[in-house]
Protein backbone atom coordinates (compact mmCIF):
# COMPACT_ATOMS: atom_id res chain seq x y z
CA UNK A 1 0.00 0.00 0.00
CA UNK A 2 1.18 3.55 -0.68
CA UNK A 3 2.05 5.53 2.47
CA UNK A 4 -0.61 8.15 3.22
CA UNK A 5 1.88 10.30 5.14
CA UNK A 6 4.79 10.80 2.72
CA UNK A 7 2.87 9.67 -0.39
CA UNK A 8 6.09 8.24 -1.87
CA UNK A 9 6.93 5.04 -0.01
CA UNK A 10 5.41 1.59 -0.08
CA UNK A 11 4.60 -0.27 3.11
CA UNK A 12 6.36 -3.53 3.91
CA UNK A 13 5.90 -6.10 6.67
CA UNK A 14 7.66 -5.13 9.87
CA UNK A 15 7.10 -4.44 13.54
CA UNK A 16 6.28 -1.40 15.64
CA UNK A 17 6.43 -0.28 19.23
CA UNK A 18 3.01 0.97 20.35
CA UNK A 19 2.66 3.18 23.43
CA UNK A 20 -0.79 3.63 24.97
CA UNK A 21 -1.40 6.20 27.71
CA UNK A 22 -4.60 6.40 29.70
CA UNK A 23 -4.74 8.67 32.74
CA UNK A 24 -1.72 7.74 34.88
CA UNK A 25 -1.13 4.45 33.03
CA UNK A 26 1.47 3.96 30.29
CA UNK A 27 1.54 0.63 28.49
CA UNK A 28 4.20 -0.17 25.88
CA UNK A 29 3.88 -3.06 23.43
CA UNK A 30 7.03 -4.11 21.55
CA UNK A 31 7.31 -6.17 18.37
CA UNK A 32 3.75 -5.46 17.21
CA UNK A 33 3.18 -6.68 13.62
CA UNK A 34 2.74 -3.66 11.34
CA UNK A 35 3.15 -2.37 7.83
CA UNK A 36 6.04 0.11 7.77
CA UNK A 37 6.73 2.70 5.09
CA UNK A 38 10.06 2.03 3.40
CA UNK A 39 10.62 5.78 2.91
CA UNK A 40 9.47 7.64 6.03
CA UNK A 41 9.03 4.82 8.56
CA UNK A 42 5.36 5.49 9.31
CA UNK A 43 3.80 2.42 10.96
CA UNK A 44 0.34 1.02 10.25
CA UNK A 45 -1.17 -1.49 12.70
CA UNK A 46 -4.03 -3.75 11.55
CA UNK A 47 -7.48 -3.04 13.02
CA UNK A 48 -7.76 -6.47 14.70
CA UNK A 49 -4.38 -6.01 16.38
CA UNK A 50 -5.37 -2.50 17.50
CA UNK A 51 -8.53 -3.89 19.08
CA UNK A 52 -6.47 -6.53 20.91
CA UNK A 53 -4.05 -3.90 22.23
CA UNK A 54 -6.90 -1.69 23.44
CA UNK A 55 -8.58 -4.65 25.14
CA UNK A 56 -5.32 -5.53 26.90
CA UNK A 57 -4.96 -1.89 27.96
CA UNK A 58 -8.48 -1.96 29.45
CA UNK A 59 -7.59 -5.06 31.48
CA UNK A 60 -4.33 -3.48 32.65
CA UNK A 61 -6.11 -0.29 33.72
CA UNK A 62 -8.66 -2.30 35.72
CA UNK A 63 -5.79 -4.18 37.40
CA UNK A 64 -4.21 -0.88 38.47
CA UNK A 65 -1.13 -1.05 36.24
CA UNK A 66 0.74 2.25 36.08
CA UNK A 67 3.68 1.42 33.79
CA UNK A 68 4.25 -1.80 31.88
CA UNK A 69 6.34 -2.89 28.90
CA UNK A 70 5.22 -6.05 27.10
CA UNK A 71 6.22 -8.03 24.06
CA UNK A 72 3.25 -8.47 21.71
CA UNK A 73 1.70 -11.94 21.73
CA UNK A 74 -0.98 -12.82 19.17
CA UNK A 75 -4.33 -13.83 20.64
Amino acid sequence: MKCVICKHGETVDGTATVTLTRGAMTLVFRDVPARVCDTCGEEYVDEAISEQLLSTADEAAKAGVQVDVRTYVAA
